[in-house]
């Protein structure tokens, strides 16, 4: 069953733009790992007269970035073994049928 779902998806180009799209989530995700930091800081300061005087750090921090960068490693790793399953091991090629090769 697997066999035939690569082969769909290697034969109809859905495979590679769906690996298309994954690894653009990835990169995706990759940038926003500089920017995650820099949102929260701004929101923080924005909502700091609204909020109560808390233990929250008023500089950047890199917390904020961590869940970007299990995003952008988990994309990644599943477009890589997408792109091993799909392109790395050649297509087994279908032994004809003699039911085919004998009809004139």
């Amino acid at each position: 069953m697997l066999d035939r779902l690569k082969r769909v998806l290697v034969e109809s180009f859905v495979g590679a733009i769906a690996l298309g799209y994954v690894f653009a989530q990835g990169l995706l995700h990759f940038a926003w790992i500089f920017s995650a930091p820099v949102a929260a800081y701004l929101t923080r300061r924005e909502y700091r007269g609204i909020m109560e005087r808390t233990a929250a750090p008023t500089g950047f921090s890199l917390q904020d970035a961590l869940p970007e960068l299990a995003r952008c490693c988990a994309l990644l790793l599943v477009g890589y073994v997408l792109l091993r399953w799909l392109y790395f091991k050649p297509l087994g090629e279908e032994a004809p049928d003699p039911a085919q090769e004998q009809s004139p």
